[in-house]
């Protein structure tokens, strides 16, 4: 039929309505929401300083203890502006298990990884192997694997918690079960994964292991620490200075399909160039201080902080101190380069350092 260039008054409205009542929306209508040049997040830059963190942690400890009505005490990083999580992806919190508490057995399909904050003795253990915690640890709990944390020791554990939680629920796939016990049985040796894969590039010759996640669930801070300072001898990235990510020894990809955890090494005195990712990330503080520059506001850190940087966020770091900083993250990376999403931008002007317009104070 052919288009009409004139409708009576009133008659579009009477059509919009009766459009409406049918669950249908014009096209034409708001044609270019969300079809911006670039992305615009609804997710700021912050910063938690752990000395404002640390005490409710423990206040925390004393109020609520972890059982089947309260299964993990948790403080999550709660970014302003965000309903959920700490980014849009990625679900970012502080756990405390006291000297012997049992976070109880479950099972989930949101992804997690557990970095070891404060304290050793305690283990988690995953689909029946025995990781034993101790601080720069990264532990992974694949989707929809049974795993319970247990301290048996005479001292408090703390770890950061990564989920990728909100990205789940957004794809309405949120599924969750209980153990039937507090724990699981253990029907594996003692880190039997890093027995097995813990070599890096050798691997038993017998076994093709899933590539949806490493096979490697515990990842060791000493030999992580130490694959850092050998490359610190030899090389180093612009923007991030001597930077590692975690890979799944069976592929050399990523050590889960929805998360990436890296690490990196900013040595005394140099400040990275900035540049920006469609990706967004969670940092935590190993050690050092140090500050990172996000769209121009400077973020002061130290040992503990943690801090967020938003999709398409200029950032980079920097150390003034006389000592090595440590940054440890988790990346939705690889959710946006399996969807072909993945972009990356340098910033080319002043050298490619950002100007400082405003420092953050909190709040």
């Amino acid at each position: 039929m052919p288009v009409r260039n004139t409708v009576r008054p009133g008659e579009l409205d009477q059509f919009y309505n009766t459009v409406e009542a049918m669950h249908l929306r014009p096209g034409w209508l708001g044609r270019n929401v969300g079809m911006e040049r670039e992305p615009h997040p609804k997710l700021k830059p912050y910063l938690w300083r752990w000395a404002d963190v640390e005490p409710l942690v423990w206040k925390g400890g004393e109020m609520v203890t972890p059982g089947r009505d309260i299964e993990r005490r948790v403080l999550r990083l709660a970014s302003p502006g965000m309903e959920r999580g700490t980014t849009h992806t990625m679900s970012a919190a502080i756990q405390l298990v006291l000297p012997g508490e049992v976070a109880p057995a479950h099972r989930h399909t949101p992804t997690a990884i557990r970095f070891i904050i404060k304290g050793k003795g305690s283990f988690t253990t995953v689909e029946g192997e025995r990781c034993p915690m101790a601080p720069g640890d990264l532990i992974l709990t694949p989707s929809w694997t049974w795993h319970d944390h247990v301290n048996q020791s005479e001292e408090p554990i703390i770890w950061l918690d990564g989920l990728d939680t909100p990205l789940v629920r957004g794809l309405e796939a949120v599924f969750y079960e209980d153990f039937p016990e507090d724990q699981q049985p253990v029907t594996k040796l003692v880190d039997d994964s890093e027995l097995r894969y813990g070599a890096g590039a050798l691997k038993p010759a017998w076994e093709q292991p899933s590539t949806q996640w490493s096979p490697l669930l515990h990842y060791k801070w000493e030999r992580t620490y130490q694959a850092l300072q050998k490359l610190a001898e030899v090389a180093a990235s612009p923007f991030d200075d001597v930077a590692l990510e975690y890979t799944n020894p069976a592929n050399g990809g990523p050590v889960l399909p929805t998360m990436a955890c890296l690490v990196q090494l900013i040595r005394p005195g140099v400040r990275t160039q900035a540049h920006r990712q469609t990706s967004s990330a969670v940092y935590y503080v190993v050690r050092g201080e140090g500050y990172s520059v996000i769209n121009g506001q400077r973020f002061d850190w130290a040992k503990d902080d943690f801090f967020v940087v938003p999709p398409w966020a200029w950032h980079e770091h920097g150390s003034e101190a006389g000592e090595e900083s440590v940054l440890f993250s988790i990346q939705d990376i690889p959710v946006l380069s399996a969807l072909g999403l993945y972009r990356e931008e340098t910033y080319r002007d002043n050298g490619g350092h950002q100007a400082i317009t405003s420092h953050f104070t909190g709040g």
